[in-house]
């Protein structure tokens, strides 16, 4: 009976840090890459909280050394010198009405926690609020830390050290950083002082960045020692920050993704590789059908899943086919598949453009980061992508929270790279991915009606669809047409999206 009490309290620990709390009928978390804190507002009022989305992941909030050296590059973000609450972003003040706005709005906000290491050794040597550091002698007064907060003897990891020597990726200095030592009391209490300030400040969890370079036992010390999320920003009595870790991991490594999901969740880079293969035609649609751990994925409770990501957009995070903005195309279709099957929990990305893979957000002369243009057709401009404005995105988000509660049925395939399936009697999507038309009578699960389809446009304020329509027929079936010259690889209808007969 101990035996079994022990597992169920590591079960209830795990499940514990593993529910986003969402507000009711919103889903899908967005990476709002490098944007300000008074643009988040805005965006969680005048769009994010209405189109249904469910959070927002962060840039880090804390203050960072500026690489003045290199034009601000993107990367500076995660070199800390202090957990000051100061960046380019906007100070504590701009953070704190941010998440009340954006809570208030429905929309969560989720930090991205540099807790692993401090900065490396740059040229420039003050941060963005002011602090100064003597990264020679690893001393960080506006912490503070010093030496003795670090791991010791000092080593820097080589690449060969990830397929045999977890002790060296964990202790060792990940690119040059200052590696923290999560061991040290002091060092506990500076990183969960920090964190608990923005679970106070209304945060409903954490990425944490580079968890892989950390030993899960201090990782669990850390997670049990933060807050339960405050009660004055609507989340229920108890409820735990949810928490997911990045840890890279394809295999064959010395460390493995599995040894942190009795954690919490973990950031399963598999799935942007997979869907990358399917979309570009290095693997059949038709294989879909199986999709989730079958493939070698984490189990859905462990797995925060997206398609890209501010790494491996970029060529980091172990590579490989990875769709972006730049495909968009396939790219909408892998998302739009993502959003629509019930597997992970799903993360899209909003990026700004870029052709140096190095360079930072859009800036002014001074290294102001410049805020997004909201376009009249709802698209952003000032160098900004919003890939969560494009209208297959946010409706697919919409489809998704549709759908919530029911798995998927009525699975169709051509044996190739149409696909297409229900999801309970609420929502149907169908993909085409080969080189001919996809022109099929197919069972939606819908009741009979008229849909506009949510990918070629949107139902209008007259109850009309600016795009395609479909037929269901009162067997729940309709007439699919996807053509291959089509600006979108997929069609999707739901309930609550019916229309007048045009």
């Amino acid at each position: 009976m101990i035996r079994i009490a022990i597992l169920l309290l590591g079960l209830g620990q795990a499940l514990a840090y593993k529910n986003p709390y969402y507000a009711e009928g919103h889903s899908t978390m967005v990476h709002l890459f490098e944007w300000k804190w008074d643009d988040i507002a805005d965006e969680c009022e005048r769009f994010l909280g209405p189109k249904g989305y469910g959070g927002i992941q962060i840039s880090p909030p804390n203050e960072n050394v500026i690489i003045r050296a290199q034009n601000r590059p993107w990367w500076e973000r995660y070199q800390p010198i202090s957990y000051k609450l100061v960046t380019r972003s906007g100070d504590e003040q701009q953070f704190t009405n941010m998440v009340r706005r954006c809570n208030n709005a429905g929309v969560r906000i989720f930090v991205d926690a540099v807790i692993n290491h401090m900065t490396g050794e740059p040229a420039d040597n003050v941060g963005t609020g002011g602090s100064t550091a003597n990264f020679q002698q690893w001393d960080y007064p506006a912490v503070p830390y010093t030496a003795q907060d670090f791991n010791w003897p000092h080593c820097v990891i080589d690449g060969w050290d990830y397929g045999c020597c977890a002790d060296k990726v964990r202790n060792c200095e990940l690119v040059g950083l200052k590696d923290l030592n999560q061991k040290s009391d002091h060092v506990r209490r500076m990183i969960l002082d920090f964190m608990n300030k923005l679970i106070d400040l209304g945060v409903a969890g954490f990425r944490i960045d580079a968890a892989k370079h950390m030993w899960p036992e201090d990782l669990r010390i850390i997670y049990d020692g933060l807050h339960n999320l405050n009660t004055d920003h609507g989340f229920p009595s108890g409820a735990r920050p949810y928490i997911y870790q990045e840890v890279i991991d394809f295999g064959g490594e010395a460390i493995s993704r599995y040894e942190y999901t009795s954690l919490a969740a973990v950031t399963e880079f598999k799935f942007g590789l997979e869907l990358g293969r399917l979309f570009t035609g290095l693997n059949q649609l038709r294989w879909l059908e199986s999709w989730g751990p079958s493939w070698g994925l984490l189990a859905h409770e462990d797995s925060l899943v997206f398609v890209d990501n501010h790494d491996n957009q970029r060529g980091h995070g172990g590579g490989g086919e990875i769709l972006t903005y730049k495909r968009a195309k396939q790219y909408k279709g892998a998302t739009a598949f993502m959003l629509a099957h019930p597997y992970g929990e799903p993360q899209l990305m909003s990026s700004f453009d870029f052709v140096d893979t190095e360079i930072g957000p859009p800036m002014d002369s001074a290294g102001n980061i410049i805020s997004p243009i909201i376009n009249s057709d709802n698209s952003c401009g000032n160098g900004w992508v919003c890939e969560h404005r494009w209208r297959q995105m946010y409706n697919m988000v919409g489809f998704r929270n549709v759908a919530a509660g029911t798995d998927v049925n009525d699975w169709w395939s051509n044996g190739s790279n149409q696909i297409a399936f229900c999801r309970g009697n609420r929502a149907f999507i169908a993909f085409n991915n080969d080189n001919w038309d996809l022109n099929q009578t197919l069972q939606t699960c819908l009741p009979p009606g008229i849909y506009c389809d949510i990918i070629s446009g949107t139902r209008t304020e007259e109850n009309r669809c600016s795009g395609k329509q479909v037929a269901v027929a009162s067997d729940g079936r309709a007439h699919i047409y996807v053509a291959t010259h089509e600006l979108d690889l997929m069609l999707a209808i739901h309930v609550g999206n019916e229309s007048r007969i045009q």
